[in-house]
């Protein structure tokens, strides 16, 4: 008579081997601790099988078809839960971005747009305070226009005016234009990020988010704006 080899206490062995700690566990819910468990207690009824009614190979493939649907079920509600998430932030981005259409905004750029008639208005950020700061005007081919004396500035963002005249006093054309700012402090030279002016004038939300109109500048990103005048 063959004796049946299964062990008395095979349930116990099954609890003991899924509660073991080999190896670091992984968060509760998610797929990877599915899986080690799935994995666990197969390995665990394959170690405690009847060697005379062994598990069937149906059987098997049967547990591993529900371990896969039920890992792509989790997969699913993640990027469900991702694009969800990324919908709202787009959504309150450009409600956001809708507030500040018509507001003037600085960004990273040197250009000053000139109306006939009109004032160019430009801006800078300084890495600490100087005590004289110059800003000269070009136009489209290089040429100075006009230099204007800021004088003492403290760190951070500084915005000026230019009257729109040259050096001679006399009315510049309108048209675009190009500054670069010269800043000391102690004769020593600070560098200076020129900042452009612009009137935000529209909101564009694609994939890679939501963008602004800036004057005749496109694409900005909302984190691109450097301060809102």
């Amino acid at each position: 008579m063959v004796t049946n080899t299964q062990p008395a206490n095979s349930a116990a062995a099954l609890f003991a081997s899924l509660n073991a700690s080999a190896a670091p566990a992984a968060a509760t819910g998610s797929v990877a601790a599915t899986q080690n468990q799935f994995l666990q207690l197969l390995v665990t009824q394959m170690k405690n099988q009847d060697p005379l009614n062994p598990m069937d190979n149906a059987q098997v493939t049967s547990q591993m078809a529900q371990l896969s649907t039920v890992t792509g079920i989790n997969n699913l509600n993640a990027t469900l839960q991702a694009l969800s998430n990324s919908l709202t932030s787009n959504t309150n981005q450009s409600l956001q971005a809708s507030g500040m259409i018509g507001h003037g905004a600085l960004v990273a750029g040197n250009g000053i747009s000139l109306a006939s008639g009109g004032m160019g208005v430009g801006g800078f950020q300084l890495p600490q305070s100087v005590d004289n700061a110059q800003v000269s005007v070009y136009d489209s081919t290089g040429n100075l226009v006009n230099t204007i004396s800021l004088g003492a500035k403290p760190a951070g963002v500084v915005d000026w005016g230019w009257n729109g005249t040259d050096s001679t006093g006399a009315a510049a054309p309108a048209g675009n234009y190009t500054f670069a700012v010269n800043a000391t402090q102690g004769g020593n030279s600070v560098v200076a990020t020129p900042l452009q002016y612009g009137v935000i004038n529209s909101v564009t939300q694609d994939a890679q988010g939501v963008t602004l109109g800036v004057g005749p500048m496109n694409g900005i990103a909302m984190s691109q704006i450097v301060q809102i005048l």
